[in-house]
């Protein structure tokens, strides 16, 4: 499945229904960004609790837990962009578009969106 195709295939599951392409912020967008913003924050609590408990070893029920997670994580990014009227592919393409002209001037390292 490519990226479009999840980000369609997951329409259903929005209990606000079939949003595109809004052009201000309301309850059903702030929903989906406090979202991402909670399940990046679980992500980031299972692997403290990696650190916490188990000394940094990450077992196989560890990476399920993980995919779990990372799987809502995209589905917030999915449902978040599509809301903006955005497409996934597009997403990805331009980041890794920003990430090789960073790579070739020597700029990965360090702070910044325009570095």
């Amino acid at each position: 499945m490519d990226l479009n195709e999840y980000q369609e295939a997951i329409v259903k599951f929005d209990m606000n229904g079939d949003i595109r392409n809004i052009d201000k912020i309301d309850f059903a967008f702030l929903d989906k960004v406090l979202g991402l913003s909670g399940e990046s924050g679980e992500v980031a609590d299972k692997v403290k609790k990696i650190i916490r408990d188990q000394e940094g070893l990450i077992r196989e029920e560890d990476k399920l837990a993980l995919s779990k997670e990372l799987g809502d994580v995209l589905w917030y990014v999915a449902t978040t962009a599509r809301y903006l009227g955005l497409s996934l592919t597009n997403i990805a393409g331009t980041n890794l578009s920003k990430l090789e002209s960073r790579l070739e001037r020597g700029k990965i390292s360090g702070a910044g969106d325009n570095r």
